[in-house]
Formats: structure tokens, C-alpha cells, sequence
């Protein structure tokens, strides 16, 4: 199974419809949409059934982590779909990733032996994975991305129109409907970055007013269930 590892900087930015058309027009010349296009992306987040892990993501801490089963469409039990613990220090975002199936995943968070055939990845995972016990799915975030590279660069760029979310049917095989987290048009930017942001891309989202903002997806989906609860 494809195991992957991730180190970069992760910078978030919401932007208006006047703005995702100014970037659009503006990365011409500078960087490319990759060959897969527009993209649905689901991603199932586990939590302990006190949402410990959103909890305390949302407080903004040093440190921080989560976990998450991903797929592209909607999955079935024989499709790949990858498992990813992600965690963020000081700014700097670290990613472990494996390419998996939901069954295995299933047996995996019922406690029934690993995720992958050994090492470092599976160990941090696992681990994870037994020192908050419980985990269970969360909630389930989707949007439709668009994504660019920079040729001969290690600059990414990401477009997330029409994010949504989901706290019933938690899984990856039924749907892609889900509660806006948006206003309608409104996208999420991320830059991913290895080192520094290059001047050109900093002058453009300058000349844009795009301007950093701190976004979660799942913590959106968590306020806005909280603000439904106590309504």
C-alpha cells in the first residue's frame, strides 16, 4: 500500500467570487491545474465522543492533531481510500498518509491490528489510535477542489468551492450532499509551501486584498452545530 509523508506550511484565505475569478486570472503564466480537474473530495473525521480532538483544535493550541479517512467520489468497500493523521506544530503541518480500504479502516478502529504492514507509519497511527481509545466517526467534510502546481516548483495551490458538511449518514459511500459551511461563492484558498511563499504569488494576493485567515473546515462544522444545539 502507498504510504506517503508530508512536511510544509499550510496558509488558509477565504475568498469572494470577485476574488477566486481575480486568482484564477491572475496565476495564468505562473502555475497550472493539475490533470485530474475539479476534483469531490469527502473526508470522515474521527473524535472521541466528546469531540476532544475538534475541542481542542479550536482553541487554537501550539499543537494539535487529527485524523481523517479521505476519498475522491464516493467510495465502496473495494475503492482506495486513504487514511491521514495530520498535525500541525508551530505553524508547520506534518502528514502521515496510507493508502487503505474502508473494511480494513473499520477492523483498524475497532481495535482489530494495524492499518498497514509495519513501520514508522503504522506505528504512529496505531499509536494515535490507542491513546484515545475511542474513536469514531465525527463528521464528514466535502467540497470540490481544483488544484495547481508551479512547473519545476514545489508550490501548491488549492481552490475549494462549495464546502459542506454532514454529522448524519458518516460515510464515505453514500453521498456528497452536505450543509453549506460558505456563504454561496465563497471559496477556500490554501498555499502549500515547502519554505517561503515566492514574492510573485505574496504581490498577487496583495493586489487582490486576499488576506490570510484562520479556517478550519471541521471546526466550522463544529460551531455551527453548536450554535443549532443551544438555538
Amino acid at each position: 500500500m502507498a504510504i506517503t509523508v508530508m512536511k510544509r506550511y499550510e496558509l488558509k484565505y477565504l475568498l469572494s467570487g470577485e476574488q477566486t475569478a481575480y486568482l484564477r486570472e491572475a496565476l495564468r503564466g505562473h502555475m497550472e491545474a493539475d490533470q485530474y480537474g475539479k476534483t469531490s473530495i469527502a473526508s470522515l473525521y474521527y473524535d472521541t465522543p466528546n469531540y476532544r480532538l475538534i475541542r481542542t483544535s479550536v482553541e487554537k493550541p501550539a499543537f494539535k492533531e487529527k485524523i481523517r479517512l479521505r476519498s475522491y467520489g464516493i467510495a465502496t468497500d473495494e475503492s482506495p481510500v486513504f487514511l491521514e493523521l495530520k498535525r500541525k506544530a508551530y505553524g508547520i503541518v506534518y502528514k502521515r498518509r496510507v493508502e487503505t480500504t474502508i473494511p480494513l479502516v473499520r477492523k483498524f478502529f475497532a481495535g482489530e491490528g494495524d492499518i498497514c504492514a509495519g513501520g514508522q507509519i503504522n506505528s504512529e497511527i496505531k499509536a494515535f489510535r490507542d491513546y484515545y481509545r475511542e474513536l469514531v466517526p465525527a463528521c464528514l467534510i466535502i467540497y470540490d477542489r481544483v488544484a495547481f502546481f508551479e512547473p519545476g516548483g514545489d508550490l501548491r495551490l488549492t481552490i475549494d468551492e462549495n464546502p459542506r458538511y454532514r454529522t448524519e449518514d458518516l460515510t464515505l459511500k453514500k453521498s456528497m450532499d452536505g450543509i453549506s459551511l460558505l456563504k454561496p461563492g465563497w471559496t477556500i484558498l490554501e498555499v502549500k509551501v515547502q519554505e517561503a511563499m515566492p514574492l510573485w504569488l505574496a504581490a498577487i494576493l496583495s493586489g487582490g486584498g486576499i488576506r490570510k485567515a484562520s479556517f478550519s473546515k471541521y471546526g466550522e462544522a463544529y460551531r455551527q452545530q453548536l450554535v443549532k444545539v443551544q438555538a
